[in-house]
Formats: C-alpha cells, sequence, structure tokens
C-alpha cells in the first residue's frame, strides 16, 4: 500500500480561543490518515496558549509567537516548522472556519494526481448560512484591480462542481505543495493581514503552477457574526486597504496600475459605503483614509529621493 502523503495544517490564532477550540475539535474529527496540525498562538494577551495546551496538548503542536507577527507571518513561522520536518503539503486553516471530516481526502489526492498544481483549495461556505457560498475560487481583474469571487453569496446548486484553474485561493483554507514553496517562496510578510492568499497564487502561477478550486473539499467559514465584524474593524481595515496597493505594485504593469487607480477613483465612494455596510461600523473610513494618506506620502518619499534628470 502507498502511504498517505504527509500533511501539516496550519492555524494562527489570536486572542480567540473559542472559535480555535471549535476548529481544532473539527480537525479532530478528519478521516484523512496522514496529517498534524501546528497551531501559532500570535501573542494572545488571555490563556489561549494555556487552554490550546490543556486542551489539546496531544493534538496540537503549539508554537508560541512573544508578539503579534500578523497573519502572514505567523503562518509562514508555522510553515518553516513543518517543512523542516518533513511536510509534503500545507494546508493554511483559519481558525474560524470548521472543516468537513473528509476535507483533506478529497483534496489531496487530486494534487497528487497532477503534481503541476501547485496550490488547490475548497468549497468555503458561510458557517451561520451553510448554504450559501462564502468562496468558490477567485479571479483577478487586471483593468480594475478587483479580485471577484465565484459564487459569493449563492446557494450551492451544483454550479461550481468541477474542478476549474482559478486565479487565486482564499487563505482561509489554502493547500501549497512543498515545491511550490520551495520555488514560489513564503507568504510575503509585508501584508499583515490580508491579500497575501492573491499574492502567493500568483507567484506560484507564474513560477508554473496550476492554482485549483476542488469544490468537493468542504469547510464553513465564520463571516457574518457581530463578533467577526469586530475583529475585523479597526486596524485589519488598514491593513487590507493597504494590501491591495502592495498587491498591485507587485503585479501589475504601469498601464494596469494607470486604469486600475482611475477605476478606484470612480468607484471609490460606493467601494466606501459598501465597506462600511459590510462591516457595520461608522469608523471604516476613518481607517481606510488614513491607509490612503499613508500609503500617498510614502510613495511620496520614495519618488522624492530619485535623482531628477538635469
Amino acid at each position: 500500500m502507498i502511504s498517505a502523503a504527509r500533511v501539516s495544517v496550519v492555524i494562527v490564532n489570536w486572542n480567540n480561543f473559542a472559535d480555535t477550540s471549535e476548529c481544532l475539535d473539527s480537525l479532530r474529527r478528519a478521516s484523512y490518515p496522514n496529517f498534524e496540525v501546528v497551531l501559532v498562538d500570535n501573542a494572545s494577551t488571555g490563556d489561549d496558549a494555556r487552554l490550546i495546551r490543556e486542551g489539546y496538548g496531544d493534538f496540537v503542536r503549539l508554537i508560541e509567537n512573544s508578539s503579534n507577527e500578523g497573519f502572514a507571518e505567523g503562518c509562514n513561522i508555522g510553515m518553516k516548522d513543518a517543512l523542516g520536518r518533513g511536510a509534503d503539503y500545507i494546508v493554511l486553516l483559519n481558525n474560524d472556519t470548521v472543516a468537513a471530516p473528509d476535507f483533506l481526502d478529497r483534496i489531496i489526492p487530486v494534487m497528487e494526481a497532477d503534481r503541476r498544481i501547485g496550490i488547490a483549495g475548497g468549497m468555503v461556505y458561510s458557517y451561520e448560512a451553510p448554504e450559501l457560498i462564502w468562496f468558490g475560487g477567485g479571479r483577478i481583474n487586471y483593468r480594475t484591480g478587483n479580485t471577484p469571487i465565484r459564487g459569493s453569496a449563492e446557494r450551492d446548486v451544483g454550479q461550481y462542481s468541477g474542478i476549474a484553474d482559478v486565479d487565486w485561493i482564499c487563505g482561509c483554507y489554502m493547500v501549497l505543495s512543498r515545491e511550490t514553496l520551495d520555488k514560489a517562496g513564503l507568504l510575503d510578510r509585508r501584508f499583515f493581514f490580508g491579500w497575501e492568499d492573491a499574492d502567493i497564487s500568483v507567484r506560484a502561477a507564474r513560477a508554473g503552477f496550476r492554482v485549483v478550486f476542488v469544490p468537493d473539499s468542504r469547510i464553513w467559514h465564520k463571516t457574518f457574526s457581530e463578533v467577526k465584524q469586530d475583529r475585523l474593524m479597526g486596524m485589519p481595515v488598514y491593513y487590507a486597504t493597504r494590501g491591495h496597493f502592495i498587491f498591485m505594485e507587485k503585479h501589475f504593469t504601469r498601464f494596469q496600475l494607470c486604469t486600475a487607480g482611475l477605476y478606484f477613483i470612480v468607484s471609490f465612494p460606493r467601494f466606501l459605503r459598501d465597506y462600511t455596510r459590510i462591516l457595520g461600523r461608522r469608523k471604516v473610513p476613518l481607517y481606510i483614509f488614513m491607509d490612503i494618506y499613508g500609503y500617498l506620502t510614502r510613495r511620496w518619499r520614495q519618488w522624492s529621493r530619485v535623482p531628477q534628470e538635469r
């Protein structure tokens, strides 16, 4: 019998033991025969690390950071640890998700059957409305800078039932092969929170790997709760907006940056309104304007240092 590939599930926790505990309980029911859980605690201020050790010490490899390194670097720390101990595949899984027992059985064989697949992800449903799709694969529009999600808020009636190549996979549930990480590198820590998933998906594709959506592998992601809205408020909004700009800087041509910039200016009022409505917080515009100001002043300092032609 051929042995199953070695899989390491990497989870980052920050002051959210309740969700992390439910996620770990779902992983305890996973049927895949050869996986481990590496949990990186990003310097939680409460008793999260102690509770994880006491409740899951026999199931989880716990890494305790001395400071909050952000989502991207927190994942990197876990991935380095897992790769150093021989992991064939890394699964990035948000701590506020619940996985189907067979989620790994449905996706790892697909990647094993085609080693050109460097990144894969499954169907992500809304935890609060389990019949609704939250993520069914992502696209990138290089004219507008938008990254639309297939199936978002649609009822699943089999419209995305086939394995499909996509532009990006959501970091809440992303499977990466060792070969991909060796060739494309780890997550870019500059993103801190948000857009690191689209970035590594693009880098993997440009390194020659396929980025694939596998609908039979399923998880449920907590999306609409008031607790979630509170956690996304404040600096996460700042980092998500900043990440969008960094992503375009890295991967767009100058012409694409110009068209995306014009689109951003024209659509900005609607963007501001929609973001505020989704998060339900009036302070959302403040953090968005903080980011735009910070980004423009940083770019101005860079431009002003360029010697002028005489």
